[in-house]
């Protein structure tokens, strides 16, 4: 009896807007998703969502390809739950520089971590750190405005470009590579990167994977994207669609429709201006060239049930650029950050909890994270109702003092609203959507507060 009234007492506590003090890191859609739910599950309480950037919305902002703006509509979402009177934005602030996980276990009932997984894993490989070997996260970055990939050193002034890899990521890298440049300039692409497609020489795009076609990691939405393409054809290596239209009708549906899509188009010979051509069961075992890559030396590999065994024989692609795209991994931004190695991912514990990538991996889409977020923050209204995250915390009075005394220059929502709006002001005068301001300096001159 007297459990179930300290229960109750400590759920009508809460309806006070400063009475239960949830602080997320991460401003991205995990952590906006998991605020939104908690709204629900714990009425009244209050929200700090903290993000390293001065600019929230994390990956929607900067993963997303500037030709899909209608993934981006979920920021209205996103907007309308920041409007909400009991979620408060500190933009500029990082975990692990000027704050520690400690301080935040002090000031909070609940601490969310959701600050995602921006690590690319690398090949691993000789020659790997040779000149226009390039991660695919940060190409991306760059074409989308990250201040940190804003000058990363990208040559377009070659022909032929391979990817490895064959999940989504890939084929964005490889749609924006190929696709014509009127098309990305009414999007919010950064004008420095529209520049230098514009005077790009690649033809040619060559997608490569360890495993065969039946295991490939993307999607029909973005496989059918590619094959849209105006001036571009799609080719498959020799013999490597062999014998799939047999084994099509015995897939699940999703599988079966992607696997037939991707057949018919390897019974196509169409030759056009540029080339997009995929090659199964190779994995890269070096990079070629001194200075800057002049080809990848690949094993040629079998299957053995789902799994890609390398032999012995060897095959030589020539290109004069590659990109890595083989998955994303989290880090350990403190030191107290039960964080498994691993996997890259922190378990749930009792007040400090994980969502979207951070929690399940860097797997699945935007609908995918929704969920994960949504699983977190029913597991801490389920802590809440137990009892079992403590009494009164100080929330972001006490944050706010250790920022004042560091001197850091934060970023409420009201500075994010002044941003935006001359990021889309700046973007009219080029026709597009938005022009992103890719100088954190700029940012905080624009929309920082001194606290």
């Amino acid at each position: 009896m007297r459990w179930r009234y300290l229960s109750h007492s400590i759920r009508k506590y809460s309806k006070d807007a400063n009475g239960f003090q949830v602080g997320i890191v991460g401003a991205g859609p995990a952590g906006f998703y998991c605020a939104q739910q908690l709204l629900k599950k714990i009425p009244g309480c209050q929200i700090d969502i903290y993000e390293r950037l001065p600019v929230p919305f994390g990956l929607v902002r900067y993963g997303v390809a500037p030709d899909h703006p209608e993934v981006k509509n979920v920021i209205n979402t996103f907007t309308k739950t920041a409007s909400n009177e009991n979620i408060r934005f500190i933009g500029n602030v990082s975990l692990g520089c000027h704050i520690t996980l400690a301080q935040l276990k002090h000031s909070y009932n609940a601490v969310v971590l959701a600050y995602g997984a921006d690590e690319d894993r690398k090949l691993n490989i000789a020659g790997e750190n040779v000149s226009n070997v390039v991660s695919a996260t940060k190409f991306i970055g760059w074409y989308n405005g990250l201040p940190a990939d804003k000058n990363i050193k990208v040559d377009l002034d070659v022909e032929h470009a391979v990817i490895v890899g064959q999940g989504n990521v890939a084929l964005d890298v490889a749609r924006i590579l190929l696709s014509p440049v009127d098309e990305l300039r009414k999007t919010d692409i950064t004008e420095y990167s529209l520049e230098a497609l514009t005077q790009s020489k690649v033809k040619k795009v060559t997608l490569v994977g360890r495993r065969g076609p039946l295991q490939v990691a993307f999607t029909i939405k973005e496989l059918r994207e590619m094959l849209k393409l105006p001036g571009v054809s799609t080719h498959f290596f020799e013999n490597q669609m062999n014998d799939i239209d047999k084994v099509i009708n015995d897939l699940p549906r999703p599988r079966k429709r992607l696997m037939q899509l991707m057949y018919d188009a390897s019974q196509k010979t169409e030759v056009r201006n540029k080339l997009f051509d995929i090659l199964f069961l190779r994995t890269p075992i070096s990079i070629l060239g001194t200075s800057k890559i002049e080809g990848i030396e690949l094993a040629v590999n079998h299957l053995e049930g789902e799994r890609a065994v390398v032999t012995d024989e060897k095959y030589t692609l020539k290109c004069e650029l590659a990109f890595r795209s083989i998955g994303y991994r989290s880090v350990q931004a403190d030191p107290d950050i039960p964080f498994d190695k691993m996997s890259s991912t922190v378990p749930q514990s009792t007040g400090v909890y994980s969502v979207g990538w951070l929690s399940s991996g860097p797997v699945g889409v935007i609908l995918s994270t929704m969920s994960n977020a949504f699983q977190a923050a029913t597991l801490i209204g389920q802590h809440f109702d137990k009892g079992l995250l403590g009494e009164r915390k100080p929330g972001y009075d006490y944050i706010s003092k250790i920022l004042e005394d560091k001197g850091i220059i934060t970023v409420d929502w009201n500075g994010w609203m002044k941003i935006d709006k001359v990021e889309v002001e700046r973007g009219i005068k080029h026709g597009k959507p938005r022009e992103k301001i890719v100088d954190i300096d700029e940012m905080l001159q624009i929309g920082g507060i001194l606290k």
